[in-house]
Order: structure tokens, then sequence, then C-alpha cells
């Protein structure tokens, strides 16, 4: 529109808060992804072992039925901080494969296609980006993990009584403390690599290489070095050690809790740290 013309208007209509104004993206961003059959297929199979899990707690506390099929009550295993650490190792799986599904796809074809400067030239900043893309993986994966456990752990509550909800109340936070640490951890990854590797094939096969390949180095210069370091680039496990910890079982892992925590903190700083040198409104081009 020529701007000697002077028919050019300022926008009139409402406007987005600025502290809510990163759900913009999210909005649009869980329009595109929710039109694949594929991924809304995935979800539906993440609820299977949930679901499992409450027909078991179920039926620990069905004494007739029990009876029926000839088993004794103190036969079950119980359900307490294994039982739920177990579950946070399936969903976690889970969680994993979904944000290798879900991550390459969110910065990347912004930084392929030139659209950042798009982005930031409107009143929206780096920090509202990050937390815009970063709140799909944060909805996503709290959908198949944390949220679940905690109805898993009111149905168990409701059964057993008020004794044993009494009794086993740290249990709810560290459903919620364990399974936030892996998806804000996978969140960050995804979201630095999407961010570094404009092809979505190779950032996804990258997120995978971060774990498995991150899990047999550990292995490897455990096994040529005689120490323990290796386990410091082996994510899988630092996580599954703070898992231990917070459900009070004991682990026989190489770290130890306060060397695992510093590791997920340099993790997570180091992906902010690629995030800030990587999301901005301008790109140099050699």
């Amino acid at each position: 529109m020529a701007v000697y013309k002077q028919t050019y208007k300022d926008y009139s209509g409402t406007r987005t808060t600025p502290w809510f104004r990163f759900f913009i993206l999210s909005r649009y961003s869980y329009a595109r992804l929710f039109k694949s059959k594929f991924l809304v297929l995935f979800l539906a199979v993440c609820m299977f072992y949930p679901l499992g899990c409450a027909v078991f707690i179920y039926l620990s506390h069905n004494i007739p039925l029990l009876t029926a099929l000839r088993l004794r009550s103190g036969a079950m295993p119980p359900i307490d901080g294994e039982f739920f650490n177990v579950y946070c190792v399936v969903q976690g799986a889970l969680a994993f494969l979904l944000t290798t599904l879900v991550g390459p796809s969110l910065v990347a074809p912004d930084l392929a296609n030139g659209a950042m400067s798009l982005y930031l030239s409107r009143p929206f900043s780096r920090t509202q980006y990050v937390a815009g893309k970063m709140t799909i993986l944060l909805l996503l994966l709290s959908v198949i993990t944390w949220i679940p456990g905690i109805v898993l752990y009111l149905i168990q509550a409701g059964c057993a009584g008020w004794d044993w909800a009494r009794v086993h109340a740290w249990l709810a936070g560290s459903i919620v403390l364990g399974l936030w640490i892996w998806i804000v951890v996978l969140s960050l990854i995804a979201l630095a690599l999407s961010a570094w590797v404009k092809w979505k094939i190779a950032a996804g096969a990258l997120i995978l290489g971060v774990f498995f390949a991150g899990a047999g180095f550990g292995v490897a210069i455990n096994n040529v070095t005689r120490t323990h370091y290796g386990a410091f680039i082996d994510l899988m496990q630092v996580v599954r050690t703070i898992w231990s910890d917070l459900f009070r079982n004991g682990s026989s892992a190489d770290l130890s809790v306060t060397e695992a925590w510093t590791v997920l903190g340099v993790t997570c700083g180091l992906c902010l740290w690629l995030l800030a040198r990587r999301i901005r409104a301008f790109e140099v081009v050699k």
C-alpha cells in the first residue's frame, strides 16, 4: 500500500494481554498438530498403560473379585513408591517418543523460512517466542505423564482410605516433581536442537542420538577409564537417579543425587544458551 495515499490505519481491535501473548503460538500450533491422525492415535496409545494401572489398583482393593479369582489380597504387588516409579519410567519413555515426533517441527521451520524476523518485529519478545513453543510440549507431555499419575494416586487414595493418603502424601509431590523435571529437560533439548538443525528429520534423529548415543558413550567411557564420569552424559540414567531418590527406592546408579541434579542444571543452562544464540531477529549469513 502506498504511503502517500494515507489510507493505512493502525489496528484498533482487542489486543492480547502481554503476559499471555505467547499462547498465540501454542494455539495455532495445536491446530496444525492435531490434523495429524498419527499424533492423535499415538496420544491414545499413551493412555493404555495408565488405564491398565487404574484397573490394577481397583482389582487390588476388590476383595470379592480376588476371592473369585483365587487370589489373596496380600499376593498383589503393593501400590507404593516402586509402583509409581515404574509408572514414571514407562510414561517417561512415551513422552520421549512424543518429543521426537513433535519437537523438531517447532522452531526449525521458522528459521528455515526466515520467519523469525517477522515474529520478533511485532510486540513479541524472544522470551515469549520460546515460552510459546515450549508450552506446546509442556501441555502435550503433561497429558500423558503427571496428570494421569495424579489421577492414579487419587484412585488409590480413594480405595485405600485416609490413612494411606496421609502416610503417602509425599507420593503426589514426587509424581509431579519427577515428571515435570523430565518434561522440562525434554522440551529444552528439543527446542535447542530444533533451533540449530533446520532439517526436521535430522533434528529428530539428533534428539534420539543425545539420549541413546549418550548412554552408549557413557558406558564406553566408564569401561575404558574405570570411573563413573561417563554417567554424566547419560541423561536417562541421570533422571532415573533423581526418580529413585524422589520415590525412596534404593538406587544402584553410579551417580549421586547431587551429581544428577548438577548435570540436569548444566544441561538446561546449555539449552537456554543455545536458544539465546539462535532465536533473534536477524541472521548473519557468511
